[in-house]
């Protein structure tokens, strides 16, 4: 597998063609920002421990039966991943109230959410990432009524598998953002990534955090609670 040219850098990520035109090359870099980008750290080891750690969730997701976008690992902080068109709408499912949705709502940090909430979200730095419906949706031309469906569906999915497989770890999945793509067959498949930048993680007992908000919330230790993260799930990262 040949890499080519620079398609896309993100936050945190880069993707890269390569000679294949339905593969591409995603890249995890040290790169840690917050509030949109206005603030950027370089943390040693992260672009590996999160490249690591998404190839084991994926894993799991796939033999839950759903679809991801992760063909291998390449490298250390390198993988290989199918093309997809993405979707620019992230959902998110909330278990326990958090984040914006303390700020948004005035509720309370660390309310049993039952049912879980979801919500859509346009994927737009710019605009800071606005909250949007299905009516949005579509009006806009951002997916269509059955992709939304199968999202939805998704989402449920890989919260349910990954509640379970947290809490068995002695963790509590507070939330999490997803973000989908549409394959050359247009099948609806789960795209990015799933690491502790884009979720929300808490021991179980103490509920200390062990996520990004240590990053964004000024509490240090950022890669080392992603790495107790990968070891309490056994993900191998020597």
């Amino acid at each position: 597998m040949e890499k080519r040219g620079e398609l896309y850098r993100g936050k945190a990520k880069t993707v890269f063609a390569t000679d294949d035109p339905e593969r591409l090359i995603l890249e995890f870099r040290n790169d840690t920002s917050a509030f949109d980008g206005e603030r950027i750290e370089q943390l040693d080891r992260k672009g590996m421990v999160n490249n690591k750690f998404n190839n084991f969730i994926m894993a799991k997701l796939e033999s839950a039966g759903i679809p991801t976008q992760l063909d291998k690992v390449l490298s250390e902080n390198e993988s290989l991943v199918k093309k997809l068109k993405m979707i620019p709408v992230e959902c998110v499912v909330r278990n326990i109230s958090a984040g914006s949705l303390c700020r948004r709502l005035g509720v309370e940090e660390g309310m049993d959410l039952t049912p879980p909430t979801f919500e859509f979200f346009l994927k737009n730095d710019a605009l800071h990432d606005p909250m949007i419906n299905e009516s949005h949706i579509m009006t806009f031309g951002w997916a269509t009524a059955e992709q939304l469906e199968r999202m939805k569906e998704l989402t449920y999915q890989v919260n349910s598998t990954l509640q379970t497989m947290f809490a068995e770890a002695g963790m509590l999945l507070v939330d999490s953002k997803l973000e989908f793509g549409v394959d050359s067959d247009g099948e609806v498949i789960l795209g990015d990534e799933f690491t502790p930048d884009g979720c929300r993680l808490w021991d179980k007992e103490t509920r200390n955090k062990l996520d990004k908000d240590r990053f964004r919330q000024g509490l240090g230790g950022v890669v080392e609670a992603y790495e107790e993260v990968a070891r309490r799930l056994g993900v191998k990262l020597d």
